[in-house]
C-alpha cells in the first residue's frame, strides 16, 4: 500500500501540486483575515480604544497640511496681502446686510396691513366678503357642480347642528402644533392660554438704533395673567469681529430679553408643587416638604437664560440660548409671514417635500447601483 501511495504521489502533476498549495494559502490568508475582522471588532467594542481614536481624529481637524509652511517668503506675503482684501469683503459684506435689514423694516411696513386684516378675520373683528373668500382649487381638487351642490349641503347641515364658530378657532395654536420645533414647546395646560392668542407680530429696530428685531404675543383678556402683549426681543451684531473676521456669515443673534408675565394667583404653569417624604436619620420619624419647582411650558420662552457681558456660558446655557436663537429666527421668517399656510399643513407638505426629492435621488442611486452589479456577469448575489 506504501508503495501504491508513492506511485500515485509520483504520479501527480506537478501543477496540481501548485493548485493545492495555492488553495492552502488563500485558505491561511482567508483565516489570517477573519481574525483581523475579529480582532477590529473587539478593538472597536473597547471604549477606551474608541475614546483615544476620537481624541487623535479631533486633533486633525483643522491642522495644518504643512503647505502653506513650505511656500517661500514672498508667496506668504501675496497670500497675507490676499486675507486683508478677504477682511474687506467682510466690512462690505456686512454693509450688504445693514441695508437687507433696512429693506425687511420698508417691506415689513408694506406687509403690515395685509398681518392686521389677518389678525381680525381670525379673532372674528371682520367678516370677509364672498369676493374675498373665493379661492381657486388645484386641478386636481376641482370638484363637478353636482359634487359642489351635494358638499355646500353638508356644510350647511354641519353648520346648523353648530353653534356659530367666530373668526378662526384656535389659529395660533394649531399653527404652533403643526410646527415640530414648537410643538415641542407646548405642554398640555399651555394649550388653554394659546387658544387666547390673538395675533403674533414681528417688530423691527428704529432706524439709526441697533439691529434687533422683537416678536410680540398679543392675547385677549383671560384668568392666567393680567399681561394682554407678552414680548421677546433679540439683539444682532452684523458686523466681522476683530479677532476673527473670516468667521462672519452674516447678522447674528447676540442675546435675547424676555418680559415678566404677571399671572394670576395659582395659574402660574411654569411652576409646579411637589411634595417629598424626608426620614429623619437620628430619630426615624417621617415628615412631607412641599416644593415649588420650574415646570415645562411654552411660557418659559419669555424668560430666556442671562448672557453674561464677558461671553462665558456653560454648556446648558449655550445650548438652550442657541435652540431659543433658532426658535426666534423661525417665528420671524416662517411663522408670522406664512401662518395660514402652517394652519392648513401646506407649508409642512412643502418642508416634507423637499426632503422627499433627496431621499428619492438617493434610492435612485441605490438601485442605479444595484441594477450595474445585477448586469455585471462577475456578479454574485450571495457574497
Amino acid at each position: 500500500m506504501a508503495d501504491m501511495d508513492n506511485k500515485d504521489q509520483a504520479e501527480l502533476d506537478p501543477a496540481d501540486l501548485e493548485d493545492v498549495e495555492d488553495v492552502e494559502e488563500e485558505e491561511t490568508g482567508e483565516d489570517v483575515n477573519s481574525k483581523a475582522r475579529q480582532l477590529t471588532v473587539q478593538m472597536m467594542q473597547n471604549p477606551q480604544i474608541l475614546a483615544a481614536l476620537q481624541e487623535r481624529l479631533d486633533g486633525l481637524v483643522g491642522s495644518p497640511s504643512g503647505y502653506m509652511e513650505s511656500l517661500p517668503k514672498v508667496v506668504k506675503r501675496r497670500v497675507n496681502a490676499l486675507k486683508n482684501l478677504q477682511v474687506k469683503c467682510a466690512h462690505i459684506e456686512a454693509k450688504f446686510y445693514e441695508e437687507v435689514h433696512e429693506l425687511e423694516r420698508k417691506y415689513a411696513a408694506l406687509y403690515q396691513p395685509l398681518f392686521d386684516k389677518r389678525s381680525d378675520i381670525v379673532k372674528a373683528a371682520y367678516e370677509p366678503t364672498e369676493e374675498e373668500c373665493e379661492w381657486k382649487a388645484d386641478e386636481e381638487e376641482e370638484l363637478t357642480e353636482e359634487m359642489k351642490e351635494k358638499a355646500k349641503v353638508e356644510e350647511e347641515k354641519k353648520d346648523e347642528e353648530k353653534e356659530d364658530p367666530k373668526g378662526v378657532p384656535e389659529f395660533w395654536l394649531t399653527v404652533f402644533k403643526n410646527v415640530d420645533l414648537l410643538s415641542d414647546m407646548v405642554q398640555e395646560h399651555d394649550e388653554p392660554i394659546l387658544k387666547q392668542l390673538q395675533d403674533v407680530k414681528v417688530k423691527f429696530s428704529d432706524p439709526g438704533q441697533p439691529m434687533s428685531f422683537s416678536l410680540e404675543f398679543n392675547f385677549e383678556p383671560n384668568e392666567f395673567f393680567t399681561n394682554t402683549l407678552l414680548t421677546k426681543t433679540y439683539k444682532m451684531r452684523s458686523e466681522p469681529d476683530e479677532n476673527d473676521p473670516f468667521s462672519f456669515d452674516g447678522p447674528e443673534i447676540m442675546g435675547c430679553t424676555g418680559c415678566t408675565i404677571d399671572w394670576t394667583k395659582g395659574k402660574n404653569i411654569t411652576l409646579k408643587t411637589i411634595k417629598k417624604k424626608q426620614k429623619h436619620k437620628g430619630r426615624g420619624t417621617v415628615r412631607t416638604v412641599t416644593k415649588t419647582v420650574p415646570n415645562d411650558s411654552f411660557f418659559n420662552f419669555f424668560t430666556p437664560p442671562d448672557v453674561p457681558e464677558s461671553g462665558d456660558m456653560d454648556e446648558d446655557t449655550e445650548a438652550v440660548l442657541a435652540a431659543d436663537f433658532e426658535i426666534g429666527h423661525f417665528i420671524r421668517e416662517r411663522i408670522v409671514p406664512r401662518a395660514v399656510l402652517y394652519f392648513t399643513g401646506e407649508a409642512i407638505e412643502d418642508d416634507d417635500d423637499d426632503y422627499d426629492e433627496e431621499g428619492e435621488e438617493a434610492d435612485d442611486e441605490e438601485g442605479e447601483e444595484e441594477g450595474e452589479e445585477e448586469n455585471d456577469p462577475d456578479y454574485d448575489p450571495k457574497v
